[in-house]
């Protein structure tokens, strides 16, 4: 097993920038065991070590650039044992780090539409434990974009004024305010993610899975830059059923008779996806926690149910209504990415740049695009698909939003016509 940092795909400035930090961590680390180090931190990850390891970080990207890999390579890294080399991916630190079963790395992910103040109240008492056998207590955010203003705002407190052997690594889109609480962000040290280029995200689905060279060619090129993304297309035929559901939308929206039977199928078929994914970790959770409540047990007493049971189940419920609402949109919004994407390669065409395609072997499609309406009309089009994502995230039913974003591409693509 090889570096855990080369699990970064085309991210070589980010490695070598996480890899010094976790070096000056061991040294913080260090000084906190035997130095001059008190409780206070004076010497900790908040002083003059600050230039190379901090408390907290934030690791920003686009979908798919690996923002949540790189924050747990970078907690393996921290929780290395081997010596010199630090995230060796062989000892026992790195294997469980990667796997998401070390007792010290507290990995919160976002199960329904937001992260509550709640749960952040959670990860805050979390975080102030010691840690057990590491070096250090981390706790990893990912979709920090999803926190309330209360969580933020909970969270925030104790990233000012950490325990010593407390890390924290936030990820998020941008360190746009709507991704970001600007004070959140200001507390930071920020670690920018670019997008893959096309020709490593195929050399991973080559050499890592395994995948013909062809179809890794073309997931790779229609991928947007999305490694989890890559794969799944070149291996999953829903997911290409999908995408081709997508980009008809395009064509659909042009013919009332079409538009919104294209749209509701559209709808349908990320909410049957979102069903199949869902379902399978409900059940899973569901027969846990009927055990841990008893179920199946034998002797005297185990005929009733123990009291504060049916709370329990019916919380179980409202997280996992909750987690299947947001897979579903989330599969939803990739689609309409997928969509904008074809609208902004008809645009390109239209106007003669000189731009890489984003659906490259949709070139028939979206050169009778370019010709059938003006850079102006396709423009609105885009506009359009990014307003129904807006309403998506404000909770707009998903069927009204997308029936009223093809009444506005169909209204673009036929006006003066």
């Amino acid at each position: 097993m090889t570096n855990v940092f080369s699990r970064l795909i085309g991210q070589d400035a980010v490695a070598e920038e996480l890899q010094a930090a976790a070096h000056a961590a061991r040294e913080v680390a260090a000084r906190l065991d035997g130095g001059p180090a008190d409780a206070s931190g004076a010497e900790g990850p908040t002083s003059r070590s600050r230039a190379a390891m901090t408390h907290a970080w934030l690791f920003t990207g686009p979908p798919g650039s690996g923002r949540s890999v790189a924050a747990t390579c970078f907690a393996a890294a921290l929780q290395c044992h081997a010596d010199g080399e630090v995230g060796c991916g062989e000892c026992r630190a790195c294997v469980t780090a990667m796997a998401q079963t070390h007792a010290d790395i507290r990995h919160v992910v976002p199960q329904g539409l937001s992260l509550s103040v709640h749960e952040a109240r959670d990860v805050v008492q979390a975080a102030a434990r010691r840690p057990g056998t590491g070096r250090w207590q981390i706790v990893i955010v990912e979709d920090a974009d999803r926190l309330t203003e209360q969580a933020a705002n909970a969270l925030l407190k104790a990233v000012e004024e950490p325990a010593p052997r407390t890390v924290f690594l936030m990820c998020a889109p941008s360190v746009d305010p709507e991704d970001i609480s600007v004070t959140l962000r200001s507390r930071c040290r920020h670690v920018p993610l670019t997008t893959p280029a096309v020709a490593d995200i195929e050399r991973v689905l080559i050499d890592r899975d395994g995948i013909d060279p062809e179809r890794a060619a073309w997931a790779a090129g229609v991928c947007g830059g999305h490694v989890g993304r890559a794969r799944r297309l070149a291996t999953d035929d829903e997911a290409r059923a999908q995408r081709e559901k997508a980009l008809g939308l395009a064509r659909a929206a042009t013919r009332d008779s079409t538009a919104y039977a294209a749209a509701e199928a559209l709808v349908k078929s990320a909410e049957e996806a979102a069903k199949a994914i869902s379902a399978e970790l409900d059940e899973s959770e569901t027969e846990e926690m009927r055990t841990a409540l008893g179920a199946g047990g034998t002797g005297k007493g185990t005929a009733r149910p123990p009291r504060g049971s049916a709370g329990a189940l019916k919380e179980l419920e409202r997280r996992q209504k909750s987690r299947a609402t947001r897979v579903s949109r989330d599969m939803l919004d990739r689609a309409l990415v997928d969509l904008a994407a074809l609208f902004r390669d008809a645009l390109v065409v239209s106007v003669g740049a000189s731009v890489t395609a984003m659906h490259p072997d949709k070139a028939d499609l979206v050169g009778g695009m370019a010709e059938y309406a003006s850079p102006e009309r396709l423009l609105r089009c885009v506009e359009a698909v990014l307003e129904c994502r807006t309403a998506l995230d404000v909770n707009v039913k998903p069927k009204f939003a997308v029936d009223a974003m093809v009444a506005k591409i169909g209204i673009a693509m036929n006006s003066g016509r």
